[in-house]
């Protein structure tokens, strides 16, 4: 039977996001492809450690206790450079670490986000920044995972997703009005413009997809009041009044939401993101990920005009 993927909520990932692969990069970048090849080969039983977005990757994965099976409401789906044979320690470590991951893609040495689309991803998750540049400037939704120090609360049953607006979940339109006549025009040229919505940006459609889990979840709250819900999503933007309007119409007129809104005018995004401690948070604006990454699992989305090459 054909296994459709259209009504899910499908992620891609690489294994550097998945893992920890430090030992491994340095074997690859010191010594070469073939020491490479042949130090997963002799380290194929030894289980990677977790990286960075595991703990997002499980909770993700988890709320599939909501579907009936053998339906699910999230894939995740392995997208790797690596070949098949040294991919085998990763499927290996998927199965050890109990994720129920059971789909990869395998391309040795090529990238593998040309195949989102086909597979109905509305996110691609990487550790290698150039990947995620060129998914980017393709027009797919990908992130650039970065180094954290947080450790993660296993015993913790909710997933917290936050979110920047511009650039991440609208387009990047107003932010070009800031960069080229300030903070004053950008302002005057939200409330003008306060009851056109912004166009959908390029995480627009992956919290939809988290969107319609959460709709799940209230019919689970229904039906079982003892439910609790696990997913909670936050908007942390830079925005202030009056141009938080548009951002809210924005969202409105798009069918998305959000639990929690932030609108912080400037203010440094880094102590309150620390405190919403969200398992991911996406910022199109590396200055702003420098404060937030060394306590929370921070992903970059490259995308519009304060991510252009200068």
């Amino acid at each position: 039977m054909r296994y459709d993927l259209s009504g899910r909520l499908v992620v891609g990932i690489a294994s550097s996001a998945l893992f920890d692969l430090t030992e491994c990069d340095a074997v690859f970048r010191e010594r070469g492809e073939d020491a490479y090849r042949a130090h997963q080969e002799a380290h194929v039983d030894d289980v990677l450690a977790k990286g960075v977005a595991f703990p997002f990757v499980r909770r993700l994965l988890s709320l599939n206790d909501l579907a009936e099976p053998p339906a699910s409401l999230v894939e995740v789906i392995i997208l790797s450079r690596n070949d098949p044979d040294t991919g085998l320690r990763v499927m290996r470590s998927i199965q050890a670490h109990g994720l129920p991951i059971s789909r990869a893609v395998f391309r040795q040495g090529r990238p593998s986000h040309r195949f989102m689309p086909a597979l109905h991803m509305s996110l691609f998750l990487s550790a290698h920044g150039a990947d995620v540049r060129e998914a980017v400037a393709e027009g797919m939704p990908a992130g650039h995972v970065l180094e954290t120090a947080r450790v993660d609360d296993e015993d913790d049953p909710e997933l917290r997703i936050a979110f920047d607006f511009d650039g991440v979940l609208a387009d990047d339109s107003a932010e070009r009005v800031f960069q080229s006549a300030g903070i004053e025009e950008f302002r005057a040229h939200e409330v003008r413009n306060a009851t056109t919505p912004h166009d959908p940006g390029p995480l627009s459609g992956f919290l939809a997809g988290i969107n319609r889990i959460q709709r799940r979840e209230e019919e689970e709250r229904r039906r079982n009041p003892g439910y609790r819900p696990r997913l909670r999503v936050s908007l942390v933007t830079a925005r202030d009044a009056p141009a938080h309007e548009r951002a809210l119409l924005s969202l409105k007129r798009w069918g998305l939401r959000v639990n929690d809104a932030f609108f912080l005018g400037g203010i440094d995004k880094a102590p309150v993101i620390a405190a919403l401690d969200p398992h991911v948070f996406f910022d199109d604006q590396v200055s702003h990920l420098h404060g937030t990454a060394p306590a929370t699992p921070s992903v970059h989305i490259p995308f519009g005009i304060v991510n252009a090459p200068s």
